[in-house]
């Protein structure tokens, strides 16, 4: 134990073992005790690491420290009170987690899981700290050997940035380079496969069909599930007494042509063949990084209104959201942009009073670059009807720039902006069918939950408590969740990336609030409420 404790920092380990225990408080989306463990090893190592700086910064001006008896005393005493912490909190989280699981209607958890997470969160430490001496030894090799031909101080300067350069060099260059292969080479693969209930449509004004400008093959595999998951007619009189149609859906896969600008004019084509702009409502969605489209977030409005939507949509990637927003964030905003400018172009060029509206849509990644495609200084002697934004990642423009500038009586969860003329928000409970004034002519919805780590991971929680945790919580929030520094973010942080929730929680929005967010903003005549409250019905117990 003592040639063990020579390897760590007595300071390190008593603010890193305070870290770890704020770890287990509840963040925004249940978790699992391999996850935990993880974010759990990496508090303890950013508290580790808090500490030792701390007492290198207290050495290095010299300020006074205790007698040794005093500051054994002190560091025993400090030692027991937090590893108290740490039981304590182990014990408390599982009550938080199964709190955080009741309020989203999940089953329950039985027990701590603390072996996983004690072990997890040891490993992911230990990586931490050998990774962190590797960076430190390497500093002091690449100082030293300047040394000799700078002054000492020049040395440590220009050794601290050589180190930095080659660290960032080894890890984007080779690690993270050769992860993104890996994973592009599996998700090609993957969006290669033709499954086997996704039979080629037969009926030539399909897209995808024989007679199609755009060939099933090459639609990849979330390609053709959007295009074989349109309702037909017979689906859509369910709910109504109204005459229905089949729904169109038109979609270039990846492989469809070699550039962004040659897929969104085959897109184009295609809308033309098959007679899209006849329609009353046209959809232009942007998918997702693997280019999936929520099917609850397309066929709510076809049934809405009651098959009279065309909707185009355009592959960029094969990666997810997260992965192709690190690799391949700018082809995403090309592909965006040239569909756009296809289709906008020619619905511009139609009678005002013959063309379809035009909405534009998309989730998470897809409504960022959604957001990216138009300029408004290029629509506005003619702007299409609106957009439905859902999830927005925390770096949307548009987005950011609303929320700093919502009402002030409003929370960052569920912002209220100017009179609601033009941008609403909604979430589990609605918001789209408020506002002081009446919605005007060119509209911006967002649908958002609080619980969303994709929407609300904030950057700046490493060193202070994010708006959105102040005042009120939104309604799937957990009330015991409190901000630490450095922990929180590391918390949200794995939300986004390892959490997970049912419909209607964290980043999984539910068809019965696309529903009432497409009613809201499109407003489809001819429904009485008792068939809107039926086809919400429906909707909600209905699984793609």
């Amino acid at each position: 134990m003592r040639r063990a404790g020579r390897h760590f920092h007595s300071t390190g380990l008593l603010v890193g073992t305070f870290f770890f225990a704020m770890s287990l408080t509840p963040s925004l989306l249940p978790r699992e005790g391999v996850v935990q463990g993880a974010i759990s090893g990496l508090s303890l190592a950013a508290g580790y690491g808090v500490g030792v700086t701390a007492l290198l910064i207290w050495s290095y001006f010299h300020l006074p420290t205790p007698r040794a008896r005093i500051q054994w005393f002190l560091q025993v005493a400090a030692g027991s009170v937090c590893a108290l912490f740490a039981i304590v909190f182990l014990w408390r989280a599982s009550t938080w987690q199964n709190q955080l699981r009741d309020l989203m209607g999940m089953e329950e958890i039985t027990g701590v899981q603390v072996v996983s997470i004690g072990l997890v969160a040891l490993l992911v430490f230990l990586a931490t700290l050998v990774l962190a001496r590797l960076f430190r030894h390497t500093f002091l090799f690449l100082s030293g050997q300047l040394r000799r031909f700078v002054p000492r101080r020049v040395s440590i300067v220009a050794g601290l940035m050589a180190a930095l350069f080659v660290f960032w060099s080894v890890i984007d260059g080779v690690f993270f380079t050769m992860a993104l292969r890996t994973a592009d080479r599996s998700y090609q693969q993957i969006d290669a496969l033709i499954e086997p209930e996704t039979a080629q449509p037969a009926d030539p004004w399909r897209t995808g069909s024989a007679e199609s400008l755009l060939s099933w093959e090459s639609m990849g595999r979330h390609g053709r599930r959007f295009i074989s998951l349109t309702p037909t007619a017979e689906a859509i009189s369910a709910f109504t007494t109204a005459p229905t149609m089949p729904p169109i859906r038109v979609y270039a896969g990846l492989n469809a042509a070699q550039s962004a600008d040659e897929r969104a004019a085959l897109a184009l084509t295609e809308l033309l063949r098959v007679k899209a702009f006849d329609r009353s409502v046209m959809i232009l969605i942007t998918p997702t990084g693997t280019g999936w489209i929520d099917p609850a977030g397309i066929s709510t409005v076809e049934y809405l209104h009651r098959g009279d939507v065309a909707s185009v949509a355009a592959q960029y990637s094969y990666l997810s959201s997260p992965l192709a927003l690190m690799s391949e964030d700018e082809y995403g905003v090309d592909m965006a942009r040239s569909l756009f400018q296809a289709v906008y172009g020619h619905w511009r060029t139609l009678p005002s009073e013959q063309r379809p509206k035009l909405y534009l849509h998309g989730l998470s990644l897809g409504a960022r670059n959604s957001d990216l495609s138009f300029d408004f200084y290029d629509i506005i002697e003619d702007p299409f009807d609106g957009v439905l934004w859902s999830g927005p990642p925390f770096r949307s423009g548009t987005w950011q720039n609303i929320t700093e500038r919502r009402n002030p009586d409003s929370p960052a969860w569920l912002p209220r902006f100017r009179d609601g003329s033009v941008v609403r928000f909604a979430n589990q409970n609605g918001g789209m069918e408020q506002g002081d004034a009446r919605w005007g002519s060119f509209r911006i919805g967002y649908l958002q939950y609080a619980s969303d780590p994709v929407t609300f991971f904030a950057p700046e929680s490493f060193y202070r408590e994010p708006e959105w945790m102040s005042g009120p919580r939104g309604p799937d929030v957990s009330r015991d969740m409190r901000w630490f520094p450095i922990v929180t973010m590391l918390q949200l942080a794995a939300d986004m990336g390892a959490g997970s929730a049912p419909d209607g929680f964290g980043h999984q929005y539910a068809a019965q609030h696309y529903h009432d967010a497409w009613l809201a903003l499109t407003e489809p005549a001819g429904w009485q409420p008792e068939e809107l409250r039926q086809l919400r019905a429906w909707l909600q117990m209905r699984r793609d």
